[in-house]
């Protein structure tokens, strides 16, 4: 059996959330695809218990990296994470809609992507967002095929042109970051990680 032939008797999973737009959004963070379900420890963005994202968000919104979970000290509340994100304006999606796991693995290394996120679409929804983060090197490069960009530096940005969204013939400009990927795959401390994180919030006037 071929690449082509494995791929295809290969089950396709579908994104299991819809976007997380609170009102007034500002900024558009995304990763690539959520793990398999037996992974989770909630059922929202970034829900393995060993992702740094929320402990990222904790460091950095709250002071402390374990501010996001429940008083038991295992789980992730997932009612303080919705309240943090709505209160700093902040939406969360992944660039992926219908994926392959070539491994059977949440690695970003072997997913085969079917469908990428439409954007524009989801942007749409978001007319006061000027900017879209990418949690990942993989994330930041389906970002930067579907605005015909370059993959931005770790924790630096460039822009890119798009329609504008009040249906006039002009375009507008949207910022584009890639953050280190919170994976804890990703050999970094989780405050090495927030520091770049952080700059990318400071100069958005979130944190």
């Amino acid at each position: 059996m071929d690449i082509k032939e494995e791929k295809e008797v290969l089950e396709i999973e579908s994104h299991p959330w819809p976007p997380f737009i609170p009102e007034g959004a500002k900024v558009l963070i995304m990763g690539t695809f959520p793990p398999q379900s037996k992974r989770w420890n909630m059922d929202f963005y970034y829900p393995n218990r060993t992702n740094d994202f929320w402990k990222i968000c904790g460091l950095l919104f709250c002071g402390n990296k374990d501010a996001l979970l429940k008083e038991d000290g295992k789980n992730y509340d997932v009612n303080k994470i919705r309240e943090l994100m709505t209160d700093k304006h902040i939406a969360l999606n992944d660039t992926v809609r219908k994926a392959r796991r070539l491994k059977g693995n949440a690695s970003d290394k072997f997913l085969d992507v079917v469908e990428p996120v439409p954007l524009f679409t989801l942007l749409s929804e978001m007319p006061e967002c000027q900017t879209v983060v990418t949690t990942g090197e993989k994330a930041a490069g389906i970002i930067a095929e579907l605005t015909n960009t370059e993959i931005p530096k770790m924790g630096e940005m460039v822009t890119a042109s798009i329609p504008a969204r009040d249906g006039s013939d002009s375009n507008e400009i949207l910022e584009i970051w890639r953050m280190p990927s919170t994976s804890r795959a990703y050999p970094l401390a989780v405050e090495r990680k927030a520091e770049y994180y952080g700059r990318m919030f400071r100069h958005l006037h979130i944190l």
